[in-house]
């Protein structure tokens, strides 16, 4: 991690992940790259349904392939980039045929390292094979849900999912959050851990850097108005006043189970996540 002297209040908490012999590469690919239009928290209609989202710095879309459908063609990694639009880091695979794709990179993979998408491929970090061929403990990343559907689970900086076990059809995933989960076997995952895993132990240090990246400011629901927030009102600090915790439309946050009793995957979650003093 990258420190910084203490020339300012923000400056003496700040951290930042060193890039600096890391990235081997500053512009990206010009071919895999367009221009976008972020959400920043709206909806079809405009509408907000996500709050505290908006503005930041303008941002050049990477085209990541997530669907790995070129198969038993060896690619090469020339380099390791940075993209704004997600925490790990995202290298150029230059497949034998000549054709060229950004990839989300696993640890410990540099450039001239090489990977393959095959059913024979060998067990090392990048290479990509279904899960009924990957061994109880090991680590995988860029899984899929339903076969051929392109990589799900496990996408961000420093995450993985471990493989417990395999039977009837079905593959066991532990995954980060300590959900054990069934997955069918013949979906594909990368072996590995991904990239960038000092990235959560980044400190931005000052409200400024929250909005470079697009985070807008949170207010308290207790400074607020009454007719704003359950919680506001009042001289001086209020305890809550409820007997549960809300939202500002008050609804129960924080004890109140949201998944739905019929949702589809439920028969798939063979241990749910830990939570609270349990996790």
């Amino acid at each position: 991690m990258k420190t910084y002297k203490p020339t300012s209040k923000s400056r003496r908490q700040m951290t930042n992940v060193t890039y600096r012999g890391v990235l081997t590469k500053t512009t990206p690919t010009k071919s895999l790259t367009y221009g976008f239009k972020r959400a920043v928290g709206r909806n079809s209609q405009g509408r907000i349904t996500m709050r505290h989202k908006g503005s930041g710095h303008k941002r050049l879309f990477r085209e990541v392939d997530f669907i790995y459908n070129k198969k038993d063609i060896p690619a090469k990694i020339t380099s390791v980039e940075y993209d704004p639009n997600r925490s790990a880091f995202i290298g150029l695979a230059v497949y034998k045929d000549g054709e060229k794709r950004y990839v989300v990179l696993p640890k410990s993979v540099k450039p001239g390292d090489s990977f393959i998408v095959s059913e024979k491929a060998e067990l090392k970090p990048g290479n990509r094979l279904p899960l009924q061929f990957i061994p109880v403990g090991t680590f995988v990343y860029n899984v899929e849900i339903k076969p051929m559907g392109g990589a799900k689970i496990g996408r961000s900086a420093g995450i993985f999912a471990q493989v417990v076990a395999n039977a009837d059809g079905y593959t066991n995933l532990k995954m980060p959050s300590t959900e054990i989960r069934k997955i069918n076997e013949k979906c594909w995952a990368c072996v590995g851990t991904v990239s960038n895993e000092e990235h959560h132990l980044e400190n931005y240090g000052k409200a400024g850097r929250s909005r470079w990246k697009g985070i807008r400011p949170t207010v308290r629901g207790t400074a607020m108005n009454p007719v704003d927030h359950p919680y506001g009102g009042g001289e001086g600090r209020q305890g809550r006043g409820t007997k549960r915790p809300k939202t500002m439309w008050g609804k129960v946050t924080g004890g109140r189970k949201t998944r739905g009793p019929k949702k589809y995957s439920n028969v798939f979650i063979v241990s749910r996540r830990k939570t609270g003093k349990n996790k």
